[in-house]
């Protein structure tokens, strides 16, 4: 029993890490999957940076291609939380 609160206990500290918005879901089931948020935290990319980066790893990592409207949100959040102008 309670292996359950320990996975629930462990997701809800990756959440922390992303400030509430739209995208905030898409953005954690999309890249937490592969690799750590801090990751993400860390980038401070532009707008357009984070776009190559999805690009890269769809072609490169094999990660999924997000739809249009969920790649404009994670690309939105992304920019408007780790991001820097451009």
């Amino acid at each position: 029993m309670a292996l359950p609160m320990i996975a629930d206990y462990a997701l809800a500290g990756e959440w922390s890490g992303l400030p509430p918005g739209p995208g905030r879901e898409d953005v954690f089931v999309t890249c937490q999957i592969c690799h750590s948020l801090k990751i993400v935290q860390q980038q401070g990319l532009s707008r357009s940076s984070w776009d190559e980066t999805l690009t890269w790893m769809v072609e490169e990592q094999g990660m999924p291609e997000p739809v249009t409207e969920k790649r404009e949100r994670i690309l939105d959040y992304l920019a408007t939380h780790f991001g820097r102008g451009g």
